[in-house]
């Protein structure tokens, strides 16, 4: 069995220690400027990443992050479970009642947000192919358009969690309206891309079809959501007085958060929409004790949630792959798309115009999703690393500006 060597497990140890120390003292220093913490823990990422600690300092940088061995698969690990409990904290913030009193705004935003930033990005793609160095062969064309269109049109929803809980907004309409949408958007996104994917033949053979993937998420949501929420609104008031507490409760509800989140993995859709829905089902029961509650909270978003944002900025060196002409085309495609495709849905759905722009731009936020997206695209051959750098870039930008933005237009 493989295992982490006496010095490798010093150097993870290292890692995890820094990342979680300086993220925290930039995390206390925006709070100054009345900033999101997450924008703290990205720039820390950039900071300890390839961009800049990997060029002053390549030895350092190459010791406390190596690239090859059973490290970077332990962090990879780590960071998976990270964004997958951060998701779970979210869910048990939502108060489903609240976001489906939301149906025909958010139906409306997270449909005009999708279809409007999808479309200017296929139609650039289509008819520019050269500028992102592209094939002009009908069939890579394509591919690329349908994956930069995709890239474009989705949110981020650990990012976007995290700055609506950061700015006190997720309990509130704008706050449901954003995380509804961005959860129906992400959904049709991860499910259009798996579909992208598997025409490029990277998609082991047994790979479920879309219409099973479909198939299974919609019955997956419906179950844990109606049957699931009801079996756990009977089993935690027995759980919360018969097991110990609060270990008995902590153990059992991530133990079903991290089942559901490889259920959906196992259907190519992110683990963290599974989740997601898991934490939706407990965090909606009324039995839930405030103080688990609490607990899980601290717990993931000083420890975990650090890691993950940490961890963008490790991935990509932004000097040596940086192509300014790509890096405006994608975010001034991404800003335009994204901010006026949700201001126009939430606009329509009855919201006022300045909470229709707060919704604009807190649906900007791509974060996590886009790099994710950018990581399959590039290991499949899609994309090249000039455009993976550019989409990093554009994930970095939104989620930094979109809760400041955000702010200017909240009645």
């Amino acid at each position: 069995m493989i295992k982490l060597a006496h010095s490798e497990l010093i150097v993870l140890l290292l890692s995890i220690s820094t990342m979680l120390i300086i993220s925290r003292i930039f995390a206390e220093l925006g709070k100054r400027w009345k900033l999101p913490v997450v924008m703290g823990e990205l720039i820390v990422g950039i900071i300890l990443g390839p961009t800049i600690l990997g060029m002053l300092y390549p030895d350092i940088f190459g010791y406390l992050f190596p690239k090859t061995g059973n490290i970077p698969i332990a962090l990879d690990g780590i960071f998976s479970l990270s964004v997958i409990m951060l998701l779970f904290v979210a869910g048990m913030e939502v108060q489903l009642s609240q976001v489906l009193k939301q149906g025909k705004v958010a139906v409306y935003t997270s449909m005009f947000s999708m279809v409007i930033p999808f479309f200017t990005g296929f139609a650039v793609a289509w008819f520019f192919p050269e500028i992102f160095s592209i094939s002009n062969e009908p069939g890579p064309k394509l591919l690329f358009a349908l994956f930069f269109g995709t890239a474009l049109s989705i949110s981020a929803l650990p990012v976007i969690a995290r700055i609506l809980m950061d700015m006190n907004l997720f309990k509130t309409n704008i706050g449901m309206v954003i995380i509804a949408s961005a959860m129906f958007n992400d959904l049709i996104g991860w499910l259009i891309f798996s579909w992208i994917l598997s025409m490029t033949n990277q998609i082991h053979s047994d790979t479920l079809s879309i219409g099973y993937t479909i198939f299974y998420i919609i019955g997956f949501g419906l179950f844990m959501l109606t049957i699931g929420k009801k079996i756990i609104d009977k089993t935690l008031p027995w759980m919360q007085t018969k097991l110990s507490w609060p270990g008995g409760v902590l153990s059992i509800s991530l133990g079903i958060c991290l089942l559901s989140a490889a259920f959906t993995e196992a259907i190519n859709i992110h683990a963290i929409l599974g989740a997601f829905i898991a934490g939706i089902a407990f965090g909606d029961s009324v039995h839930l004790r405030e103080e688990a509650r609490e607990i899980i909270h601290q717990f993931v978003t000083n420890f975990f949630a650090p890691l993950f944002f940490v961890s963008i900025g490790l991935k990509v060196n932004f000097i040596e792959n940086f192509d300014p002409v790509i890096v405006a085309i994608v975010l001034v495609l991404a800003f335009v798309g994204k901010v006026l495709g949700a201001t126009i849905g939430a606009r329509i759905g009855g919201m006022s115009k300045n909470q229709s722009l707060a919704v604009g731009f807190g649906m900007n936020a791509r974060g996590a999703m886009e790099i994710i997206l950018g990581t399959l695209a590039l290991n499949a051959g899609l994309i090249s690393k000039p455009i993976f750098v550019a989409l990093v870039i554009m994930a970095l930008v939104t989620s930094i500006t979109s809760g400041p933005l955000m702010k200017k237009f909240i009645d």
